[in-house]
Protein backbone atom coordinates (compact mmCIF):
# COMPACT_ATOMS: atom_id res chain seq x y z
CA UNK A 1 0.00 0.00 0.00
CA UNK A 2 1.33 3.41 -0.96
CA UNK A 3 -1.60 5.45 0.37
CA UNK A 4 -2.21 6.76 3.87
CA UNK A 5 -5.23 8.52 5.38
CA UNK A 6 -9.00 8.63 4.92
CA UNK A 7 -10.25 12.20 4.33
CA UNK A 8 -6.84 13.85 4.20
CA UNK A 9 -4.89 11.23 2.28
CA UNK A 10 -1.71 11.00 0.27
CA UNK A 11 -0.06 8.57 -2.14
CA UNK A 12 3.68 8.63 -2.80
CA UNK A 13 5.74 7.35 -5.73
CA UNK A 14 9.36 7.07 -6.77
CA UNK A 15 12.61 5.44 -5.65
CA UNK A 16 15.86 6.54 -4.03
CA UNK A 17 17.84 6.48 -7.29
CA UNK A 18 14.98 7.01 -9.72
CA UNK A 19 14.35 10.21 -11.65
CA UNK A 20 12.12 11.71 -8.97
CA UNK A 21 9.99 11.13 -5.92
CA UNK A 22 6.52 12.58 -5.61
CA UNK A 23 3.23 12.75 -3.76
CA UNK A 24 -0.44 13.17 -4.63
CA UNK A 25 -2.43 14.72 -1.78
CA UNK A 26 -6.20 14.39 -1.69
CA UNK A 27 -8.68 16.00 0.69
CA UNK A 28 -7.20 19.50 1.08
CA UNK A 29 -10.24 21.79 1.40
CA UNK A 30 -10.67 24.37 -1.35
CA UNK A 31 -9.74 27.96 -0.58
CA UNK A 32 -6.79 27.21 1.70
CA UNK A 33 -3.98 29.74 1.33
CA UNK A 34 -0.95 27.83 0.05
CA UNK A 35 2.36 29.18 1.31
CA UNK A 36 4.95 27.55 -0.96
CA UNK A 37 7.84 29.11 0.97
CA UNK A 38 6.58 27.48 4.16
CA UNK A 39 6.22 24.10 2.44
CA UNK A 40 9.76 24.37 1.08
CA UNK A 41 11.09 25.36 4.51
CA UNK A 42 9.55 22.24 6.03
CA UNK A 43 11.19 20.04 3.40
CA UNK A 44 14.50 21.84 3.98
CA UNK A 45 14.45 20.79 7.65
CA UNK A 46 14.71 17.15 6.54
CA UNK A 47 17.01 17.80 3.56
CA UNK A 48 20.17 15.63 3.45
CA UNK A 49 23.74 16.92 3.38
CA UNK A 50 23.25 19.87 5.73
CA UNK A 51 25.94 19.03 8.30
CA UNK A 52 28.39 16.38 9.53
CA UNK A 53 25.72 14.61 11.59
CA UNK A 54 23.86 13.28 8.57
CA UNK A 55 24.43 11.74 5.18
CA UNK A 56 26.83 13.39 2.74
CA UNK A 57 24.29 13.01 -0.09
CA UNK A 58 23.42 16.54 -1.16
CA UNK A 59 20.00 17.18 -2.64
CA UNK A 60 18.33 20.57 -3.07
CA UNK A 61 14.94 18.89 -2.53
CA UNK A 62 13.29 21.71 -4.46
CA UNK A 63 9.56 21.08 -4.62
CA UNK A 64 7.55 21.53 -7.81
CA UNK A 65 3.76 21.76 -7.41
CA UNK A 66 2.07 20.29 -10.47
CA UNK A 67 -1.65 20.56 -9.73
CA UNK A 68 -4.41 21.51 -7.32
CA UNK A 69 -3.35 25.14 -6.76
CA UNK A 70 -4.73 28.22 -8.53
CA UNK A 71 -3.82 31.82 -7.72
CA UNK A 72 -2.25 30.78 -4.43
CA UNK A 73 -5.21 28.78 -3.12
CA UNK A 74 -6.16 25.12 -3.10
CA UNK A 75 -8.89 24.18 -5.57
CA UNK A 76 -10.14 21.10 -3.71
CA UNK A 77 -8.72 18.79 -6.37
CA UNK A 78 -5.71 16.46 -5.95
CA UNK A 79 -2.43 18.28 -5.33
CA UNK A 80 0.56 16.78 -7.11
CA UNK A 81 4.10 17.60 -5.99
CA UNK A 82 7.40 16.27 -7.31
CA UNK A 83 11.02 16.44 -6.09
CA UNK A 84 13.68 15.52 -8.62
CA UNK A 85 16.64 13.42 -7.49
CA UNK A 86 19.88 15.20 -8.36
CA UNK A 87 22.73 13.45 -6.57
CA UNK A 88 22.41 9.69 -7.04
CA UNK A 89 25.58 7.59 -7.03
CA UNK A 90 24.17 4.24 -8.08
CA UNK A 91 27.64 2.79 -8.69
CA UNK A 92 28.17 2.78 -4.91
CA UNK A 93 25.66 -0.08 -4.76
CA UNK A 94 27.02 -2.26 -7.57
CA UNK A 95 28.79 -4.54 -5.08
CA UNK A 96 25.53 -5.30 -3.23
CA UNK A 97 23.54 -6.12 -6.37
CA UNK A 98 23.21 -9.77 -5.33
CA UNK A 99 23.76 -9.37 -1.57
CA UNK A 100 21.30 -8.77 1.26
CA UNK A 101 22.33 -5.90 3.53
CA UNK A 102 21.75 -6.91 7.18
CA UNK A 103 18.77 -5.15 8.87
CA UNK A 104 17.64 -3.69 5.52
CA UNK A 105 14.51 -4.56 3.56
CA UNK A 106 16.57 -6.20 0.79
CA UNK A 107 15.87 -9.75 2.00
CA UNK A 108 12.13 -9.32 2.46
CA UNK A 109 11.55 -7.27 -0.73
CA UNK A 110 13.39 -9.87 -2.82
CA UNK A 111 11.51 -12.81 -1.35
CA UNK A 112 8.14 -11.02 -1.60
CA UNK A 113 8.47 -9.66 -5.15
CA UNK A 114 11.24 -11.76 -6.70
CA UNK A 115 13.01 -8.56 -7.73
CA UNK A 116 14.44 -5.54 -5.93
CA UNK A 117 15.99 -2.20 -6.79
CA UNK A 118 19.35 -2.49 -5.05
CA UNK A 119 20.30 1.16 -5.71
CA UNK A 120 19.99 2.73 -2.28
CA UNK A 121 17.15 0.40 -1.38
CA UNK A 122 14.86 1.64 -4.13
CA UNK A 123 11.32 2.09 -2.86
CA UNK A 124 12.23 1.01 0.68
CA UNK A 125 14.72 3.87 1.04
CA UNK A 126 14.08 6.67 3.52
CA UNK A 127 14.49 9.01 0.53
CA UNK A 128 10.74 8.57 0.01
CA UNK A 129 10.01 10.28 3.33
CA UNK A 130 10.87 13.67 1.82
CA UNK A 131 7.46 13.74 0.12
CA UNK A 132 5.74 12.66 3.33
CA UNK A 133 7.11 15.90 4.75
CA UNK A 134 5.53 17.71 1.79
CA UNK A 135 2.15 16.19 2.67
CA UNK A 136 2.74 17.10 6.31
CA UNK A 137 3.40 20.72 5.35
CA UNK A 138 0.02 20.92 3.58
CA UNK A 139 -1.58 19.38 6.67
CA UNK A 140 0.10 22.02 8.83
CA UNK A 141 -1.43 24.77 6.70
CA UNK A 142 -4.83 23.38 7.67
CA UNK A 143 -3.86 23.10 11.34
CA UNK A 144 -2.64 26.71 11.38
CA UNK A 145 -6.17 27.84 10.53
CA UNK A 146 -7.22 26.35 13.89
CA UNK A 147 -4.11 27.36 15.89
CA UNK A 148 -3.07 23.73 16.30
CA UNK A 149 0.70 23.33 16.57
CA UNK A 150 2.76 20.18 16.01
CA UNK A 151 6.41 20.13 17.07
CA UNK A 152 9.15 17.58 17.49
CA UNK A 153 12.68 17.07 18.75
CA UNK A 154 15.26 14.45 19.61
CA UNK A 155 15.08 13.41 23.26
CA UNK A 156 17.70 10.63 23.34
CA UNK A 157 20.69 9.63 21.22
CA UNK A 158 22.36 6.33 22.10
CA UNK A 159 20.72 6.54 25.54
CA UNK A 160 21.95 10.09 26.20
CA UNK A 161 19.15 12.55 26.96
CA UNK A 162 16.76 13.85 29.57
CA UNK A 163 13.19 15.06 29.97
CA UNK A 164 13.84 18.80 29.55
CA UNK A 165 11.94 18.93 26.22
CA UNK A 166 13.03 22.40 25.10
CA UNK A 167 11.30 22.66 21.73
CA UNK A 168 12.51 26.21 21.13
CA UNK A 169 16.10 25.03 21.47
CA UNK A 170 15.41 22.09 19.14
CA UNK A 171 14.48 24.52 16.36
CA UNK A 172 18.05 25.87 16.23
CA UNK A 173 19.91 22.66 17.10
CA UNK A 174 21.78 20.93 14.26
CA UNK A 175 20.48 17.61 15.55
CA UNK A 176 17.07 18.93 16.73
CA UNK A 177 18.06 18.11 20.31
CA UNK A 178 15.53 18.88 23.04
CA UNK A 179 18.29 19.15 25.65
CA UNK A 180 20.57 22.24 25.70
CA UNK A 181 22.63 20.61 28.46
CA UNK A 182 23.27 17.34 26.62
CA UNK A 183 23.32 18.36 22.96
CA UNK A 184 27.13 18.43 22.77
CA UNK A 185 27.36 14.93 24.27
CA UNK A 186 24.73 13.69 21.83
CA UNK A 187 26.72 15.17 18.95
CA UNK A 188 29.89 13.53 20.26
CA UNK A 189 28.41 10.02 20.27
CA UNK A 190 27.06 10.51 16.74
CA UNK A 191 30.49 11.54 15.43
CA UNK A 192 32.22 8.77 17.38
CA UNK A 193 29.93 6.18 15.80
CA UNK A 194 30.46 7.73 12.37
CA UNK A 195 34.26 7.68 12.74
CA UNK A 196 34.18 4.03 13.84
CA UNK A 197 32.01 3.08 10.82
CA UNK A 198 29.03 2.40 13.06
CA UNK A 199 25.67 4.02 13.88
CA UNK A 200 23.45 4.84 16.86
CA UNK A 201 19.74 4.78 17.68
CA UNK A 202 17.62 7.57 19.08
CA UNK A 203 14.25 8.61 20.43
CA UNK A 204 12.02 11.45 19.31
CA UNK A 205 9.21 13.31 21.06
CA UNK A 206 6.31 14.71 19.00
CA UNK A 207 3.89 17.07 20.72
CA UNK A 208 0.52 18.38 19.50
CA UNK A 209 -0.74 21.57 21.16
CA UNK A 210 -4.27 23.03 21.09
CA UNK A 211 -5.91 19.87 19.80
CA UNK A 212 -9.70 20.04 20.22
CA UNK A 213 -11.63 17.45 22.19
CA UNK A 214 -13.20 14.71 20.08
CA UNK A 215 -10.62 13.69 17.46
CA UNK A 216 -10.56 9.95 16.82
CA UNK A 217 -12.99 7.46 15.27
CA UNK A 218 -13.61 4.49 17.59
CA UNK A 219 -13.51 1.66 17.47
CA UNK A 220 -11.25 0.93 14.51
CA UNK A 221 -9.75 4.32 13.63
CA UNK A 222 -8.75 5.50 17.08
CA UNK A 223 -6.50 8.55 17.25
CA UNK A 224 -3.74 6.79 19.19
CA UNK A 225 -3.94 3.69 16.99
CA UNK A 226 -3.60 5.71 13.78
CA UNK A 227 -0.78 7.82 15.22
CA UNK A 228 1.04 4.60 16.12
CA UNK A 229 0.46 3.23 12.61
CA UNK A 230 1.74 6.47 11.08
CA UNK A 231 4.91 6.38 13.17
CA UNK A 232 5.57 2.67 12.68
CA UNK A 233 5.38 3.24 8.93
CA UNK A 234 8.46 5.49 9.05
CA UNK A 235 11.72 3.82 8.07
CA UNK A 236 13.69 2.60 11.09
CA UNK A 237 10.97 3.05 13.73
CA UNK A 238 10.78 0.10 16.12
CA UNK A 239 8.56 1.44 18.90
CA UNK A 240 5.89 4.06 19.66
CA UNK A 241 4.49 5.24 22.99
CA UNK A 242 1.56 7.54 23.73
CA UNK A 243 1.81 9.57 26.93
CA UNK A 244 3.56 7.61 29.67
CA UNK A 245 3.65 4.56 27.42
CA UNK A 246 5.55 1.62 28.87
CA UNK A 247 6.24 3.55 32.09
CA UNK A 248 2.54 3.29 32.92
CA UNK A 249 3.01 -0.45 33.41
CA UNK A 250 5.06 0.35 36.52
CA UNK A 251 2.37 2.58 38.05
CA UNK A 252 -0.73 1.90 40.13
CA UNK A 253 -4.10 3.13 38.94
CA UNK A 254 -4.05 5.80 41.63
CA UNK A 255 -0.79 7.09 40.16
CA UNK A 256 -1.56 6.70 36.47
CA UNK A 257 -5.09 8.15 36.43
CA UNK A 258 -5.23 11.76 35.25
CA UNK A 259 -7.47 13.35 37.87
CA UNK A 260 -9.66 16.28 36.88
CA UNK A 261 -10.74 19.42 38.67
CA UNK A 262 -12.33 22.68 37.55
CA UNK A 263 -9.00 23.78 36.01
CA UNK A 264 -8.67 20.64 33.89
CA UNK A 265 -6.53 17.50 33.94
CA UNK A 266 -3.97 17.46 36.75
CA UNK A 267 -1.53 15.18 34.88
CA UNK A 268 -1.17 13.77 31.38
CA UNK A 269 -0.20 10.11 31.59
CA UNK A 270 -2.77 9.43 28.85
CA UNK A 271 -0.87 11.62 26.38
CA UNK A 272 -4.00 13.59 25.57
CA UNK A 273 -6.03 10.59 24.35
CA UNK A 274 -8.73 8.61 26.17
CA UNK A 275 -10.68 5.79 24.54
CA UNK A 276 -9.00 6.61 21.24
CA UNK A 277 -10.37 10.18 21.35
CA UNK A 278 -8.45 13.40 22.06
CA UNK A 279 -9.33 14.95 25.44
CA UNK A 280 -8.08 18.48 24.72
CA UNK A 281 -4.78 18.06 26.55
CA UNK A 282 -1.40 18.03 24.81
CA UNK A 283 -0.84 14.91 22.71
CA UNK A 284 2.55 13.34 23.42
CA UNK A 285 4.07 10.69 21.14
CA UNK A 286 7.43 9.03 21.72
CA UNK A 287 9.02 7.47 18.66
CA UNK A 288 12.01 5.12 18.91
CA UNK A 289 14.39 4.65 15.96
CA UNK A 290 16.83 1.78 15.56
CA UNK A 291 20.48 2.46 14.61
CA UNK A 292 20.98 3.08 10.91
CA UNK A 293 21.52 -0.37 9.36
CA UNK A 294 23.92 1.04 6.74
CA UNK A 295 27.30 0.77 8.46
CA UNK A 296 30.76 0.46 6.94
CA UNK A 297 32.13 -2.36 9.08
CA UNK A 298 32.38 -5.81 7.48
CA UNK A 299 29.24 -7.89 8.07
CA UNK A 300 28.20 -11.46 7.40
CA UNK A 301 25.36 -11.99 4.93
CA UNK A 302 24.20 -14.22 2.08
CA UNK A 303 23.61 -13.62 -1.61
CA UNK A 304 20.42 -14.28 -3.58
CA UNK A 305 21.52 -17.89 -4.11
CA UNK A 306 21.96 -18.49 -0.37
CA UNK A 307 25.76 -18.48 -0.40
CA UNK A 308 27.49 -16.98 2.63
CA UNK A 309 29.30 -13.72 1.83
CA UNK A 310 31.02 -10.81 3.56
CA UNK A 311 29.51 -7.38 2.96
CA UNK A 312 31.63 -4.25 2.61
CA UNK A 313 29.17 -1.39 2.21
CA UNK A 314 29.84 1.79 0.24
CA UNK A 315 27.72 4.91 -0.20
CA UNK A 316 26.57 7.85 1.92
CA UNK A 317 24.45 7.20 4.97
CA UNK A 318 23.16 8.89 8.12
CA UNK A 319 24.97 7.73 11.29
CA UNK A 320 21.63 8.19 13.10
CA UNK A 321 18.10 8.00 11.70
CA UNK A 322 16.33 9.80 14.54
CA UNK A 323 17.61 13.30 13.69
CA UNK A 324 16.01 13.70 10.26
CA UNK A 325 13.42 11.12 11.27
CA UNK A 326 12.04 13.57 13.82
CA UNK A 327 10.90 15.86 10.99
CA UNK A 328 9.14 12.96 9.29
CA UNK A 329 7.43 11.96 12.55
CA UNK A 330 6.24 15.54 13.01
CA UNK A 331 4.86 15.54 9.47
CA UNK A 332 3.03 12.24 9.94
CA UNK A 333 1.46 13.46 13.19
CA UNK A 334 0.26 16.60 11.38
CA UNK A 335 -1.29 14.46 8.66
CA UNK A 336 -3.15 12.30 11.18
CA UNK A 337 -4.53 15.32 13.05
CA UNK A 338 -5.68 16.96 9.80
CA UNK A 339 -7.34 13.71 8.74
CA UNK A 340 -9.11 13.39 12.10
CA UNK A 341 -10.31 17.00 11.96
CA UNK A 342 -12.00 16.38 8.62
CA UNK A 343 -13.47 13.05 9.76
CA UNK A 344 -14.83 14.66 12.93
CA UNK A 345 -16.87 17.28 11.08
CA UNK A 346 -19.89 15.00 10.68
CA UNK A 347 -19.99 13.56 14.19
CA UNK A 348 -23.35 15.17 15.13
CA UNK A 349 -26.48 16.07 13.21
CA UNK A 350 -26.19 19.73 14.28
CA UNK A 351 -22.81 19.83 12.52
CA UNK A 352 -24.53 18.82 9.29
CA UNK A 353 -27.24 21.42 9.80
CA UNK A 354 -24.69 24.17 10.35
CA UNK A 355 -22.93 23.18 7.13
CA UNK A 356 -25.93 22.75 4.85
CA UNK A 357 -28.56 25.13 6.26
CA UNK A 358 -26.40 28.20 6.54
CA UNK A 359 -26.89 30.97 4.03
CA UNK A 360 -24.33 30.94 1.23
Amino acid sequence: MNRFGERFAFTTFGESHGKAIGVVIDGVPAGLNIDEEFIQSEVDRRRPGQNQFGTARKESDKIEILSGIFEGKSTGTPIGVVIYNENQKSRDYSNVKDLFRPAHADFTYFHKYGVRDYRGGGRSSARETAVRVVAGAFAKLILKELDIEVMSGVSYIDGIGDDSHNFEFAKSSEIYSLSPELEMEQKRVILTAKESHDSVGGSVLVKVKNSPIGLGEPLYYKLDAVLAEAMMGINGVKGVEIGSGKDSTFLKGSENNDQIDDSGFQSNHSGGILGGISNGDEIDIKVHFKPTPSIFSAQKTIDIDGNQQELHLKGRHDPVIAVRGSIVAEAMASIVIADMLLLNMGRRVEDLKRCYRQEI
